[in-house]
């Protein structure tokens, strides 16, 4: 059995050699297909932006978060970015220096009608370890920390709710870790890390670390999955 160990920050690394003109190139696709992927959505449910409500999750690689969520019945729209840090408009790679603050998140558009906060709660504690500080797997930066961003106060209470109960579950052999706290503002990623999935299944890091959790993942929400 040949063990495949992937980081992220490796595997970001091992990219660097790729012409400027196609990394450009899979950003305007990227962003053109997310995008779509948003308008065809919000048709479809036939809602306006008035009756959704924002959630804010970090839990490790904003990939692997993102492609989780995109899968949830509700969810009208799922963006990558940076919160809780310091800077403004931080890149990629000031972040991965772990010298601003942010940590990856993904901020969640959803209709509450049907899809609920204590729902997304439920595949946010399920779909990571809440456990590892500053680390998810082969991940490692306080830029994977375990974090809930809440948007109201009902999101507070929900998320310590939860959290509070989980620990005393005995759910894991060790403390639950997991930062509470304020939303204060969004960075959206750069493009070519929108539906990072969808548009690069192919990669090892989407074979390897990715595809596991979302495989994991439809199995455990059958119910709760967008047609």
């Amino acid at each position: 059995m040949i063990l495949v160990r992937v980081s992220k920050s490796k595997f970001m690394n091992r990219l660097n050699y790729i012409a400027s003109s196609l990394m450009l190139g899979m950003a305007i696709l990227s962003c053109a297909q997310s995008k779509t992927k948003e308008v065809t959505q919000m048709n479809t449910t036939d809602i306006s932006f008035k009756d959704l409500d924002t959630a804010t999750f970090g839990a490790g690689c904003f990939w692997c978060v993102e492609a989780v969520y995109q899968q949830v019945k509700g969810v009208v729209a799922v963006s990558s970015g940076y919160s809780g840090g310091t800077v403004k408009n931080p890149s990629y790679k000031e972040v991965c220096a772990g010298t601003t603050g942010h940590a990856e998140v993904t901020q969640i558009l959803y209709d509450p009608k049907q899809v609920s906060f204590e729902q997304l709660l439920e595949v946010f504690w399920k779909v990571h370890d809440p456990t590892t500080l500053n680390r998810q797997g082969n991940d490692v930066g306080t830029q994977y920390r375990s974090v809930i961003y809440y948007h109201t106060d009902k999101q507070k209470e929900l998320a310590e709710k939860y959290k509070k109960e989980l620990s005393a579950s005995g759910a894991w052999d060790k403390p639950i870790v997991t930062e509470i706290s304020p939303f204060t503002v969004f960075y959206r990623a750069e493009d070519y890390h929108q539906n990072y999935y969808n548009l690069n299944g192919d990669q090892p890091y989407c074979q390897f670390i990715i595809k596991p959790k979302l495989d994991k993942f439809e199995k455990v929400f059958k119910n709760k999955l967008a047609k």
